[in-house]
């Protein structure tokens, strides 16, 4: 593809390729076409651009560095691993980036109320902390399980002031914190605002979020070159719904020479049902008012999936990773719940850093791929957020 085709998606209608789009209602398809234009208009404000930066500066601490891990690269021989290291913005990870975004557009659209879910619980807190910082209303659906499983998130949101939402139905995951909370915001569109927590959803909310996450593979690819006079050879992120992913490769789509590698969780394994690596196994269907890579039951439904990570449990992906999966650019491997557990404890003790388990599942594949690369070549992942969340999730199931 050319560069102005990838600088133009998604289209005017919100469709990368056959992916995206808004398989909603009429009447919620004049609201997502209210909420585009008013985006579009509010992104071109200088007011708004002036706003956003400074909090990107100095409340967020953005640039994020980039950390060479030495260790970890001499234990493992071959390539050489970088870390861009989203978990030390402020909340722990990327999702601070879009949440200030989604929580300033509202308030310049004067709306009453901002509705999300969350999984793992790092969007949710992100968002309170967001909507806290511009003064306006949160609701967080959450499922159950995660709530169980994420405590410590649970008690920063009700700290920051946000109205948590148990969700119980189903699997009471991430899947049904989306509909549950989608399900709130239709009672009142005109007023509320559904801040998604990734890319996915109608248009034009995978541009939105990509957009705004963005900034991470801006400052990554400028922090790379002048430290070593030359581009990555593979870039790497977690996927589930793809936020942190997309925000890396955005810069790196038209550098021909870097590999860029979406890592999905395979969960027990690729052979089970207990996986939710839908852009390796899943098909083209209809999720949540979009087009995308979907993972389906026997009776054509949203699969039941599971990721020892609970911001990664989507029976889909984003539209954009959908179609950059088709066209060849980047390529989507998995790691298992298993491996990615390893990738948690090997980061935490040779370089003292706990990432959090969504992003641990790109540390694993960087471990599994460096040996088999040169000391020349270099490995940069995104590290998308801190473990703190998963600390005592992690020590129950090691026993430690």
């Amino acid at each position: 593809m050319s560069t102005d085709s990838f600088a133009a998606m998604p289209d005017a209608q919100g469709y990368f390729g056959p992916y995206g789009g808004q398989y909603v209602p009429d009447h919620l398809k004049k609201i997502m076409d209210e909420i585009n234009t008013s985006y579009e208009e509010i992104r071109a404000c200088p007011d708004f651009q002036a706003e956003l930066a400074s909090l990107f500066a100095d409340y967020v601490g953005r640039p994020s560095p980039i950390f060479h891990a030495k260790r970890l690269s001499e234990q493992l021989g071959g390539a050489q691993i970088y870390l861009k290291r989203e978990d030390l913005n402020h909340t722990g990870a990327h999702k601070i980036n879009h949440c200030l975004g989604e929580a300033l557009l509202a308030k310049f659209m004067g709306k009453k109320k901002v509705i999300a879910e969350t999984g793992a619980g790092q969007h949710g807190v992100a968002l309170a902390t967001a909507c806290a910082l511009v003064g306006i209303p949160c609701e967080i659906h959450m499922g159950q399980s995660d709530i169980e499983k994420e405590h410590p998130n649970v008690v920063k949101m009700k700290i920051l002031g946000c109205t948590l939402i148990p969700v119980t139905a189903g699997a009471a995951t991430l899947k049904e914190a989306v509909d549950s909370a989608f399900e709130e915001y239709l009672k009142n569109p005109e007023e509320f605002i559904y801040a998604i927590g990734s890319v996915v959803g109608p248009h034009p909310f995978p541009k939105m979020v990509r957009d705004f996450q963005s900034i991470i593979g801006k400052e990554a690819r400028e922090q790379f070159l002048e430290r070593q006079q030359c581009l990555p050879d593979y870039v790497t992120a977690c996927v589930g719904g793809g936020s942190n992913a997309i925000g890396m490769f955005t810069a790196f789509l038209n550098d021909k020479d870097v590999q860029l590698v979406g890592v999905e969780p395979a969960g027990e394994g690729l052979d089970t049902q207990r996986h939710s690596a839908s852009l390796s196994k899943g098909k083209f269907g209809y999720l949540h008012g979009m087009a995308c890579y979907v993972l389906e039951d026997d009776e054509g439904n949203p699969a039941q999936v599971h990721s020892i990570a609970s911001g990664l449990d989507y029976p889909g992906s984003g539209p954009e990773h959908s179609y950059l999966k088709d066209l060849g650019r980047v390529q989507y491997d998995n790691v298992t719940d298993q491996e990615c557990l390893d990738a948690f404890m090997r980061l935490s003790r040779v370089e003292g850093i706990i990432p959090a388990l969504e992003s641990a599942h790109a540390v694993a594949w960087a471990i599994r791929t460096a040996p088999n690369l040169t000391a020349e070549q270099s490995i940069l992942i995104n590290l998308s957020g801190r473990g703190d969340k998963d600390a005592d999730y992690v020590a129950e199931l090691l026993g430690l």
